[in-house]
């Protein structure tokens, strides 16, 4: 009876850790866009320059080399993926001491934001190589993007999650582009970022540590990062918090700041001030009923702690990030 009492609990730690994931991408506006597609053949290179989203590559055929300042340059199998969070500038190469192309950058950054094909090389394709970019809110505190290391490289053929075959999917979507192959590629890079993160965090966990995800490493801070984010409103206390997990106010206390370098209290502010701005932005509901929906009732309470945690008052901040949002005006 007390194995399966204590079955039944993993898995429900699993289970709200995964809903955290979701939730947290969710309201970090994490969205994926396929971006160039490169087929390449014979020697040949190519720099990226840094760009403002994370950078994703999947090595659906042949080979290639990273070269990432700080790092030794890396091999990128078939199968292989990888992540590059802050976007930072990259080559890609058929081998290390193959020379940059020439004269590339506005052919490679048209492929990249428009999903173009970038063809390298001359003869027949040897390297298949799929580029996409993930944008996300940087106003948003509680990120997991942000929080990564400046590389993150998982091997193929593993055999133990659903990456490999993702990434199968991809390499057949793009050897035969059929209808809307543009909008299969676009919900497929989503899923695969959400595996890379499943496998990176299984296969190096001592790598996520003072990331997002490696606070899930500690099965009481998962428990009680659920139970804040499933009732955000709620008149949340550490007292009451601890109570809700069975243990003490300082045993939950010492191991938040531990895992997450805030208290129990920085935290929920941290996210009840996400939630909020992302309502600000994206719809019209009035700040009273924000303010109630995370937890203040008193809207000059709600307002004083979102211009600490934004510095600008809440209609400020709705006016200005939907300004930013709007599309400029057409040239005449």
């Amino acid at each position: 009876m007390l194995e399966k009492a204590m079955n039944i609990s993993v898995c429900r730690i699993t289970i709200a850790a995964m809903d955290l994931l979701a939730e947290v991408l969710a309201v970090g506006g994490v969205r994926g866009t396929a971006g160039a597609r490169i087929e390449a053949s014979g020697p040949w290179g190519i720099l990226w320059h840094g760009i403002s989203r994370a950078a994703f590559y999947a090595i659906t055929c042949g080979t290639a080399w990273l070269e990432l300042a700080g790092h030794p340059p890396r091999q990128l199998m078939p199968g292989d993926v990888v992540l590059l969070p802050n976007g930072p500038e990259h080559t890609l190469r058929s081998a290390p001491d193959v020379a940059i192309i020439p004269n590339l950058c506005t052919a490679a950054e048209k492929a990249r934001d428009c999903g173009g094909v970038l063809r390298l090389g001359s003869g027949e394709v040897e390297t298949h190589v799929l580029g996409t970019s993930y944008d996300y809110d940087p106003a948003v505190s509680t990120q997991v993007l942000a929080t990564l290391p400046e590389l993150v490289h998982i091997r193929a053929n593993r055999g133990r999650d659903g990456l490999d075959d993702t990434v199968r999917l991809l390499s057949r979507e793009l050897a035969s582009p059929q209808i809307a192959t543009d909008f299969v590629l676009n919900r497929l890079v989503d899923i695969l970022l959400v595996q890379l993160l499943r496998a990176w965090r299984t296969e190096k966990p001592a790598e996520t540590r003072g990331t997002w995800l490696g606070i899930l490493g500690d099965p009481l801070i998962g428990v009680a990062l659920a139970k804040i984010h499933e009732d955000p409103a709620k008149p949340w206390t550490t007292d009451l918090l601890a109570a809700e997990l069975a243990t003490s106010r300082s045993t939950l206390t010492r191991r938040f700041r531990e895992t997450t370098g805030r208290t129990p209290g920085d935290y929920l502010t941290l996210w009840r001030m996400d939630l909020a701005a992302v309502r600000l932005r994206d719809t019209d509901d009035t700040v009273d009923t924000i303010a109630r929906s995370v937890g203040y009732t008193s809207v000059y309470a709600f307002s004083r702690a979102f211009r600490r945690a934004r510095d600008q008052a809440p209609g400020q901040y709705r006016t200005s990030t939907r300004k930013s949002l709007r599309p400029a005006a057409p040239v005449a």
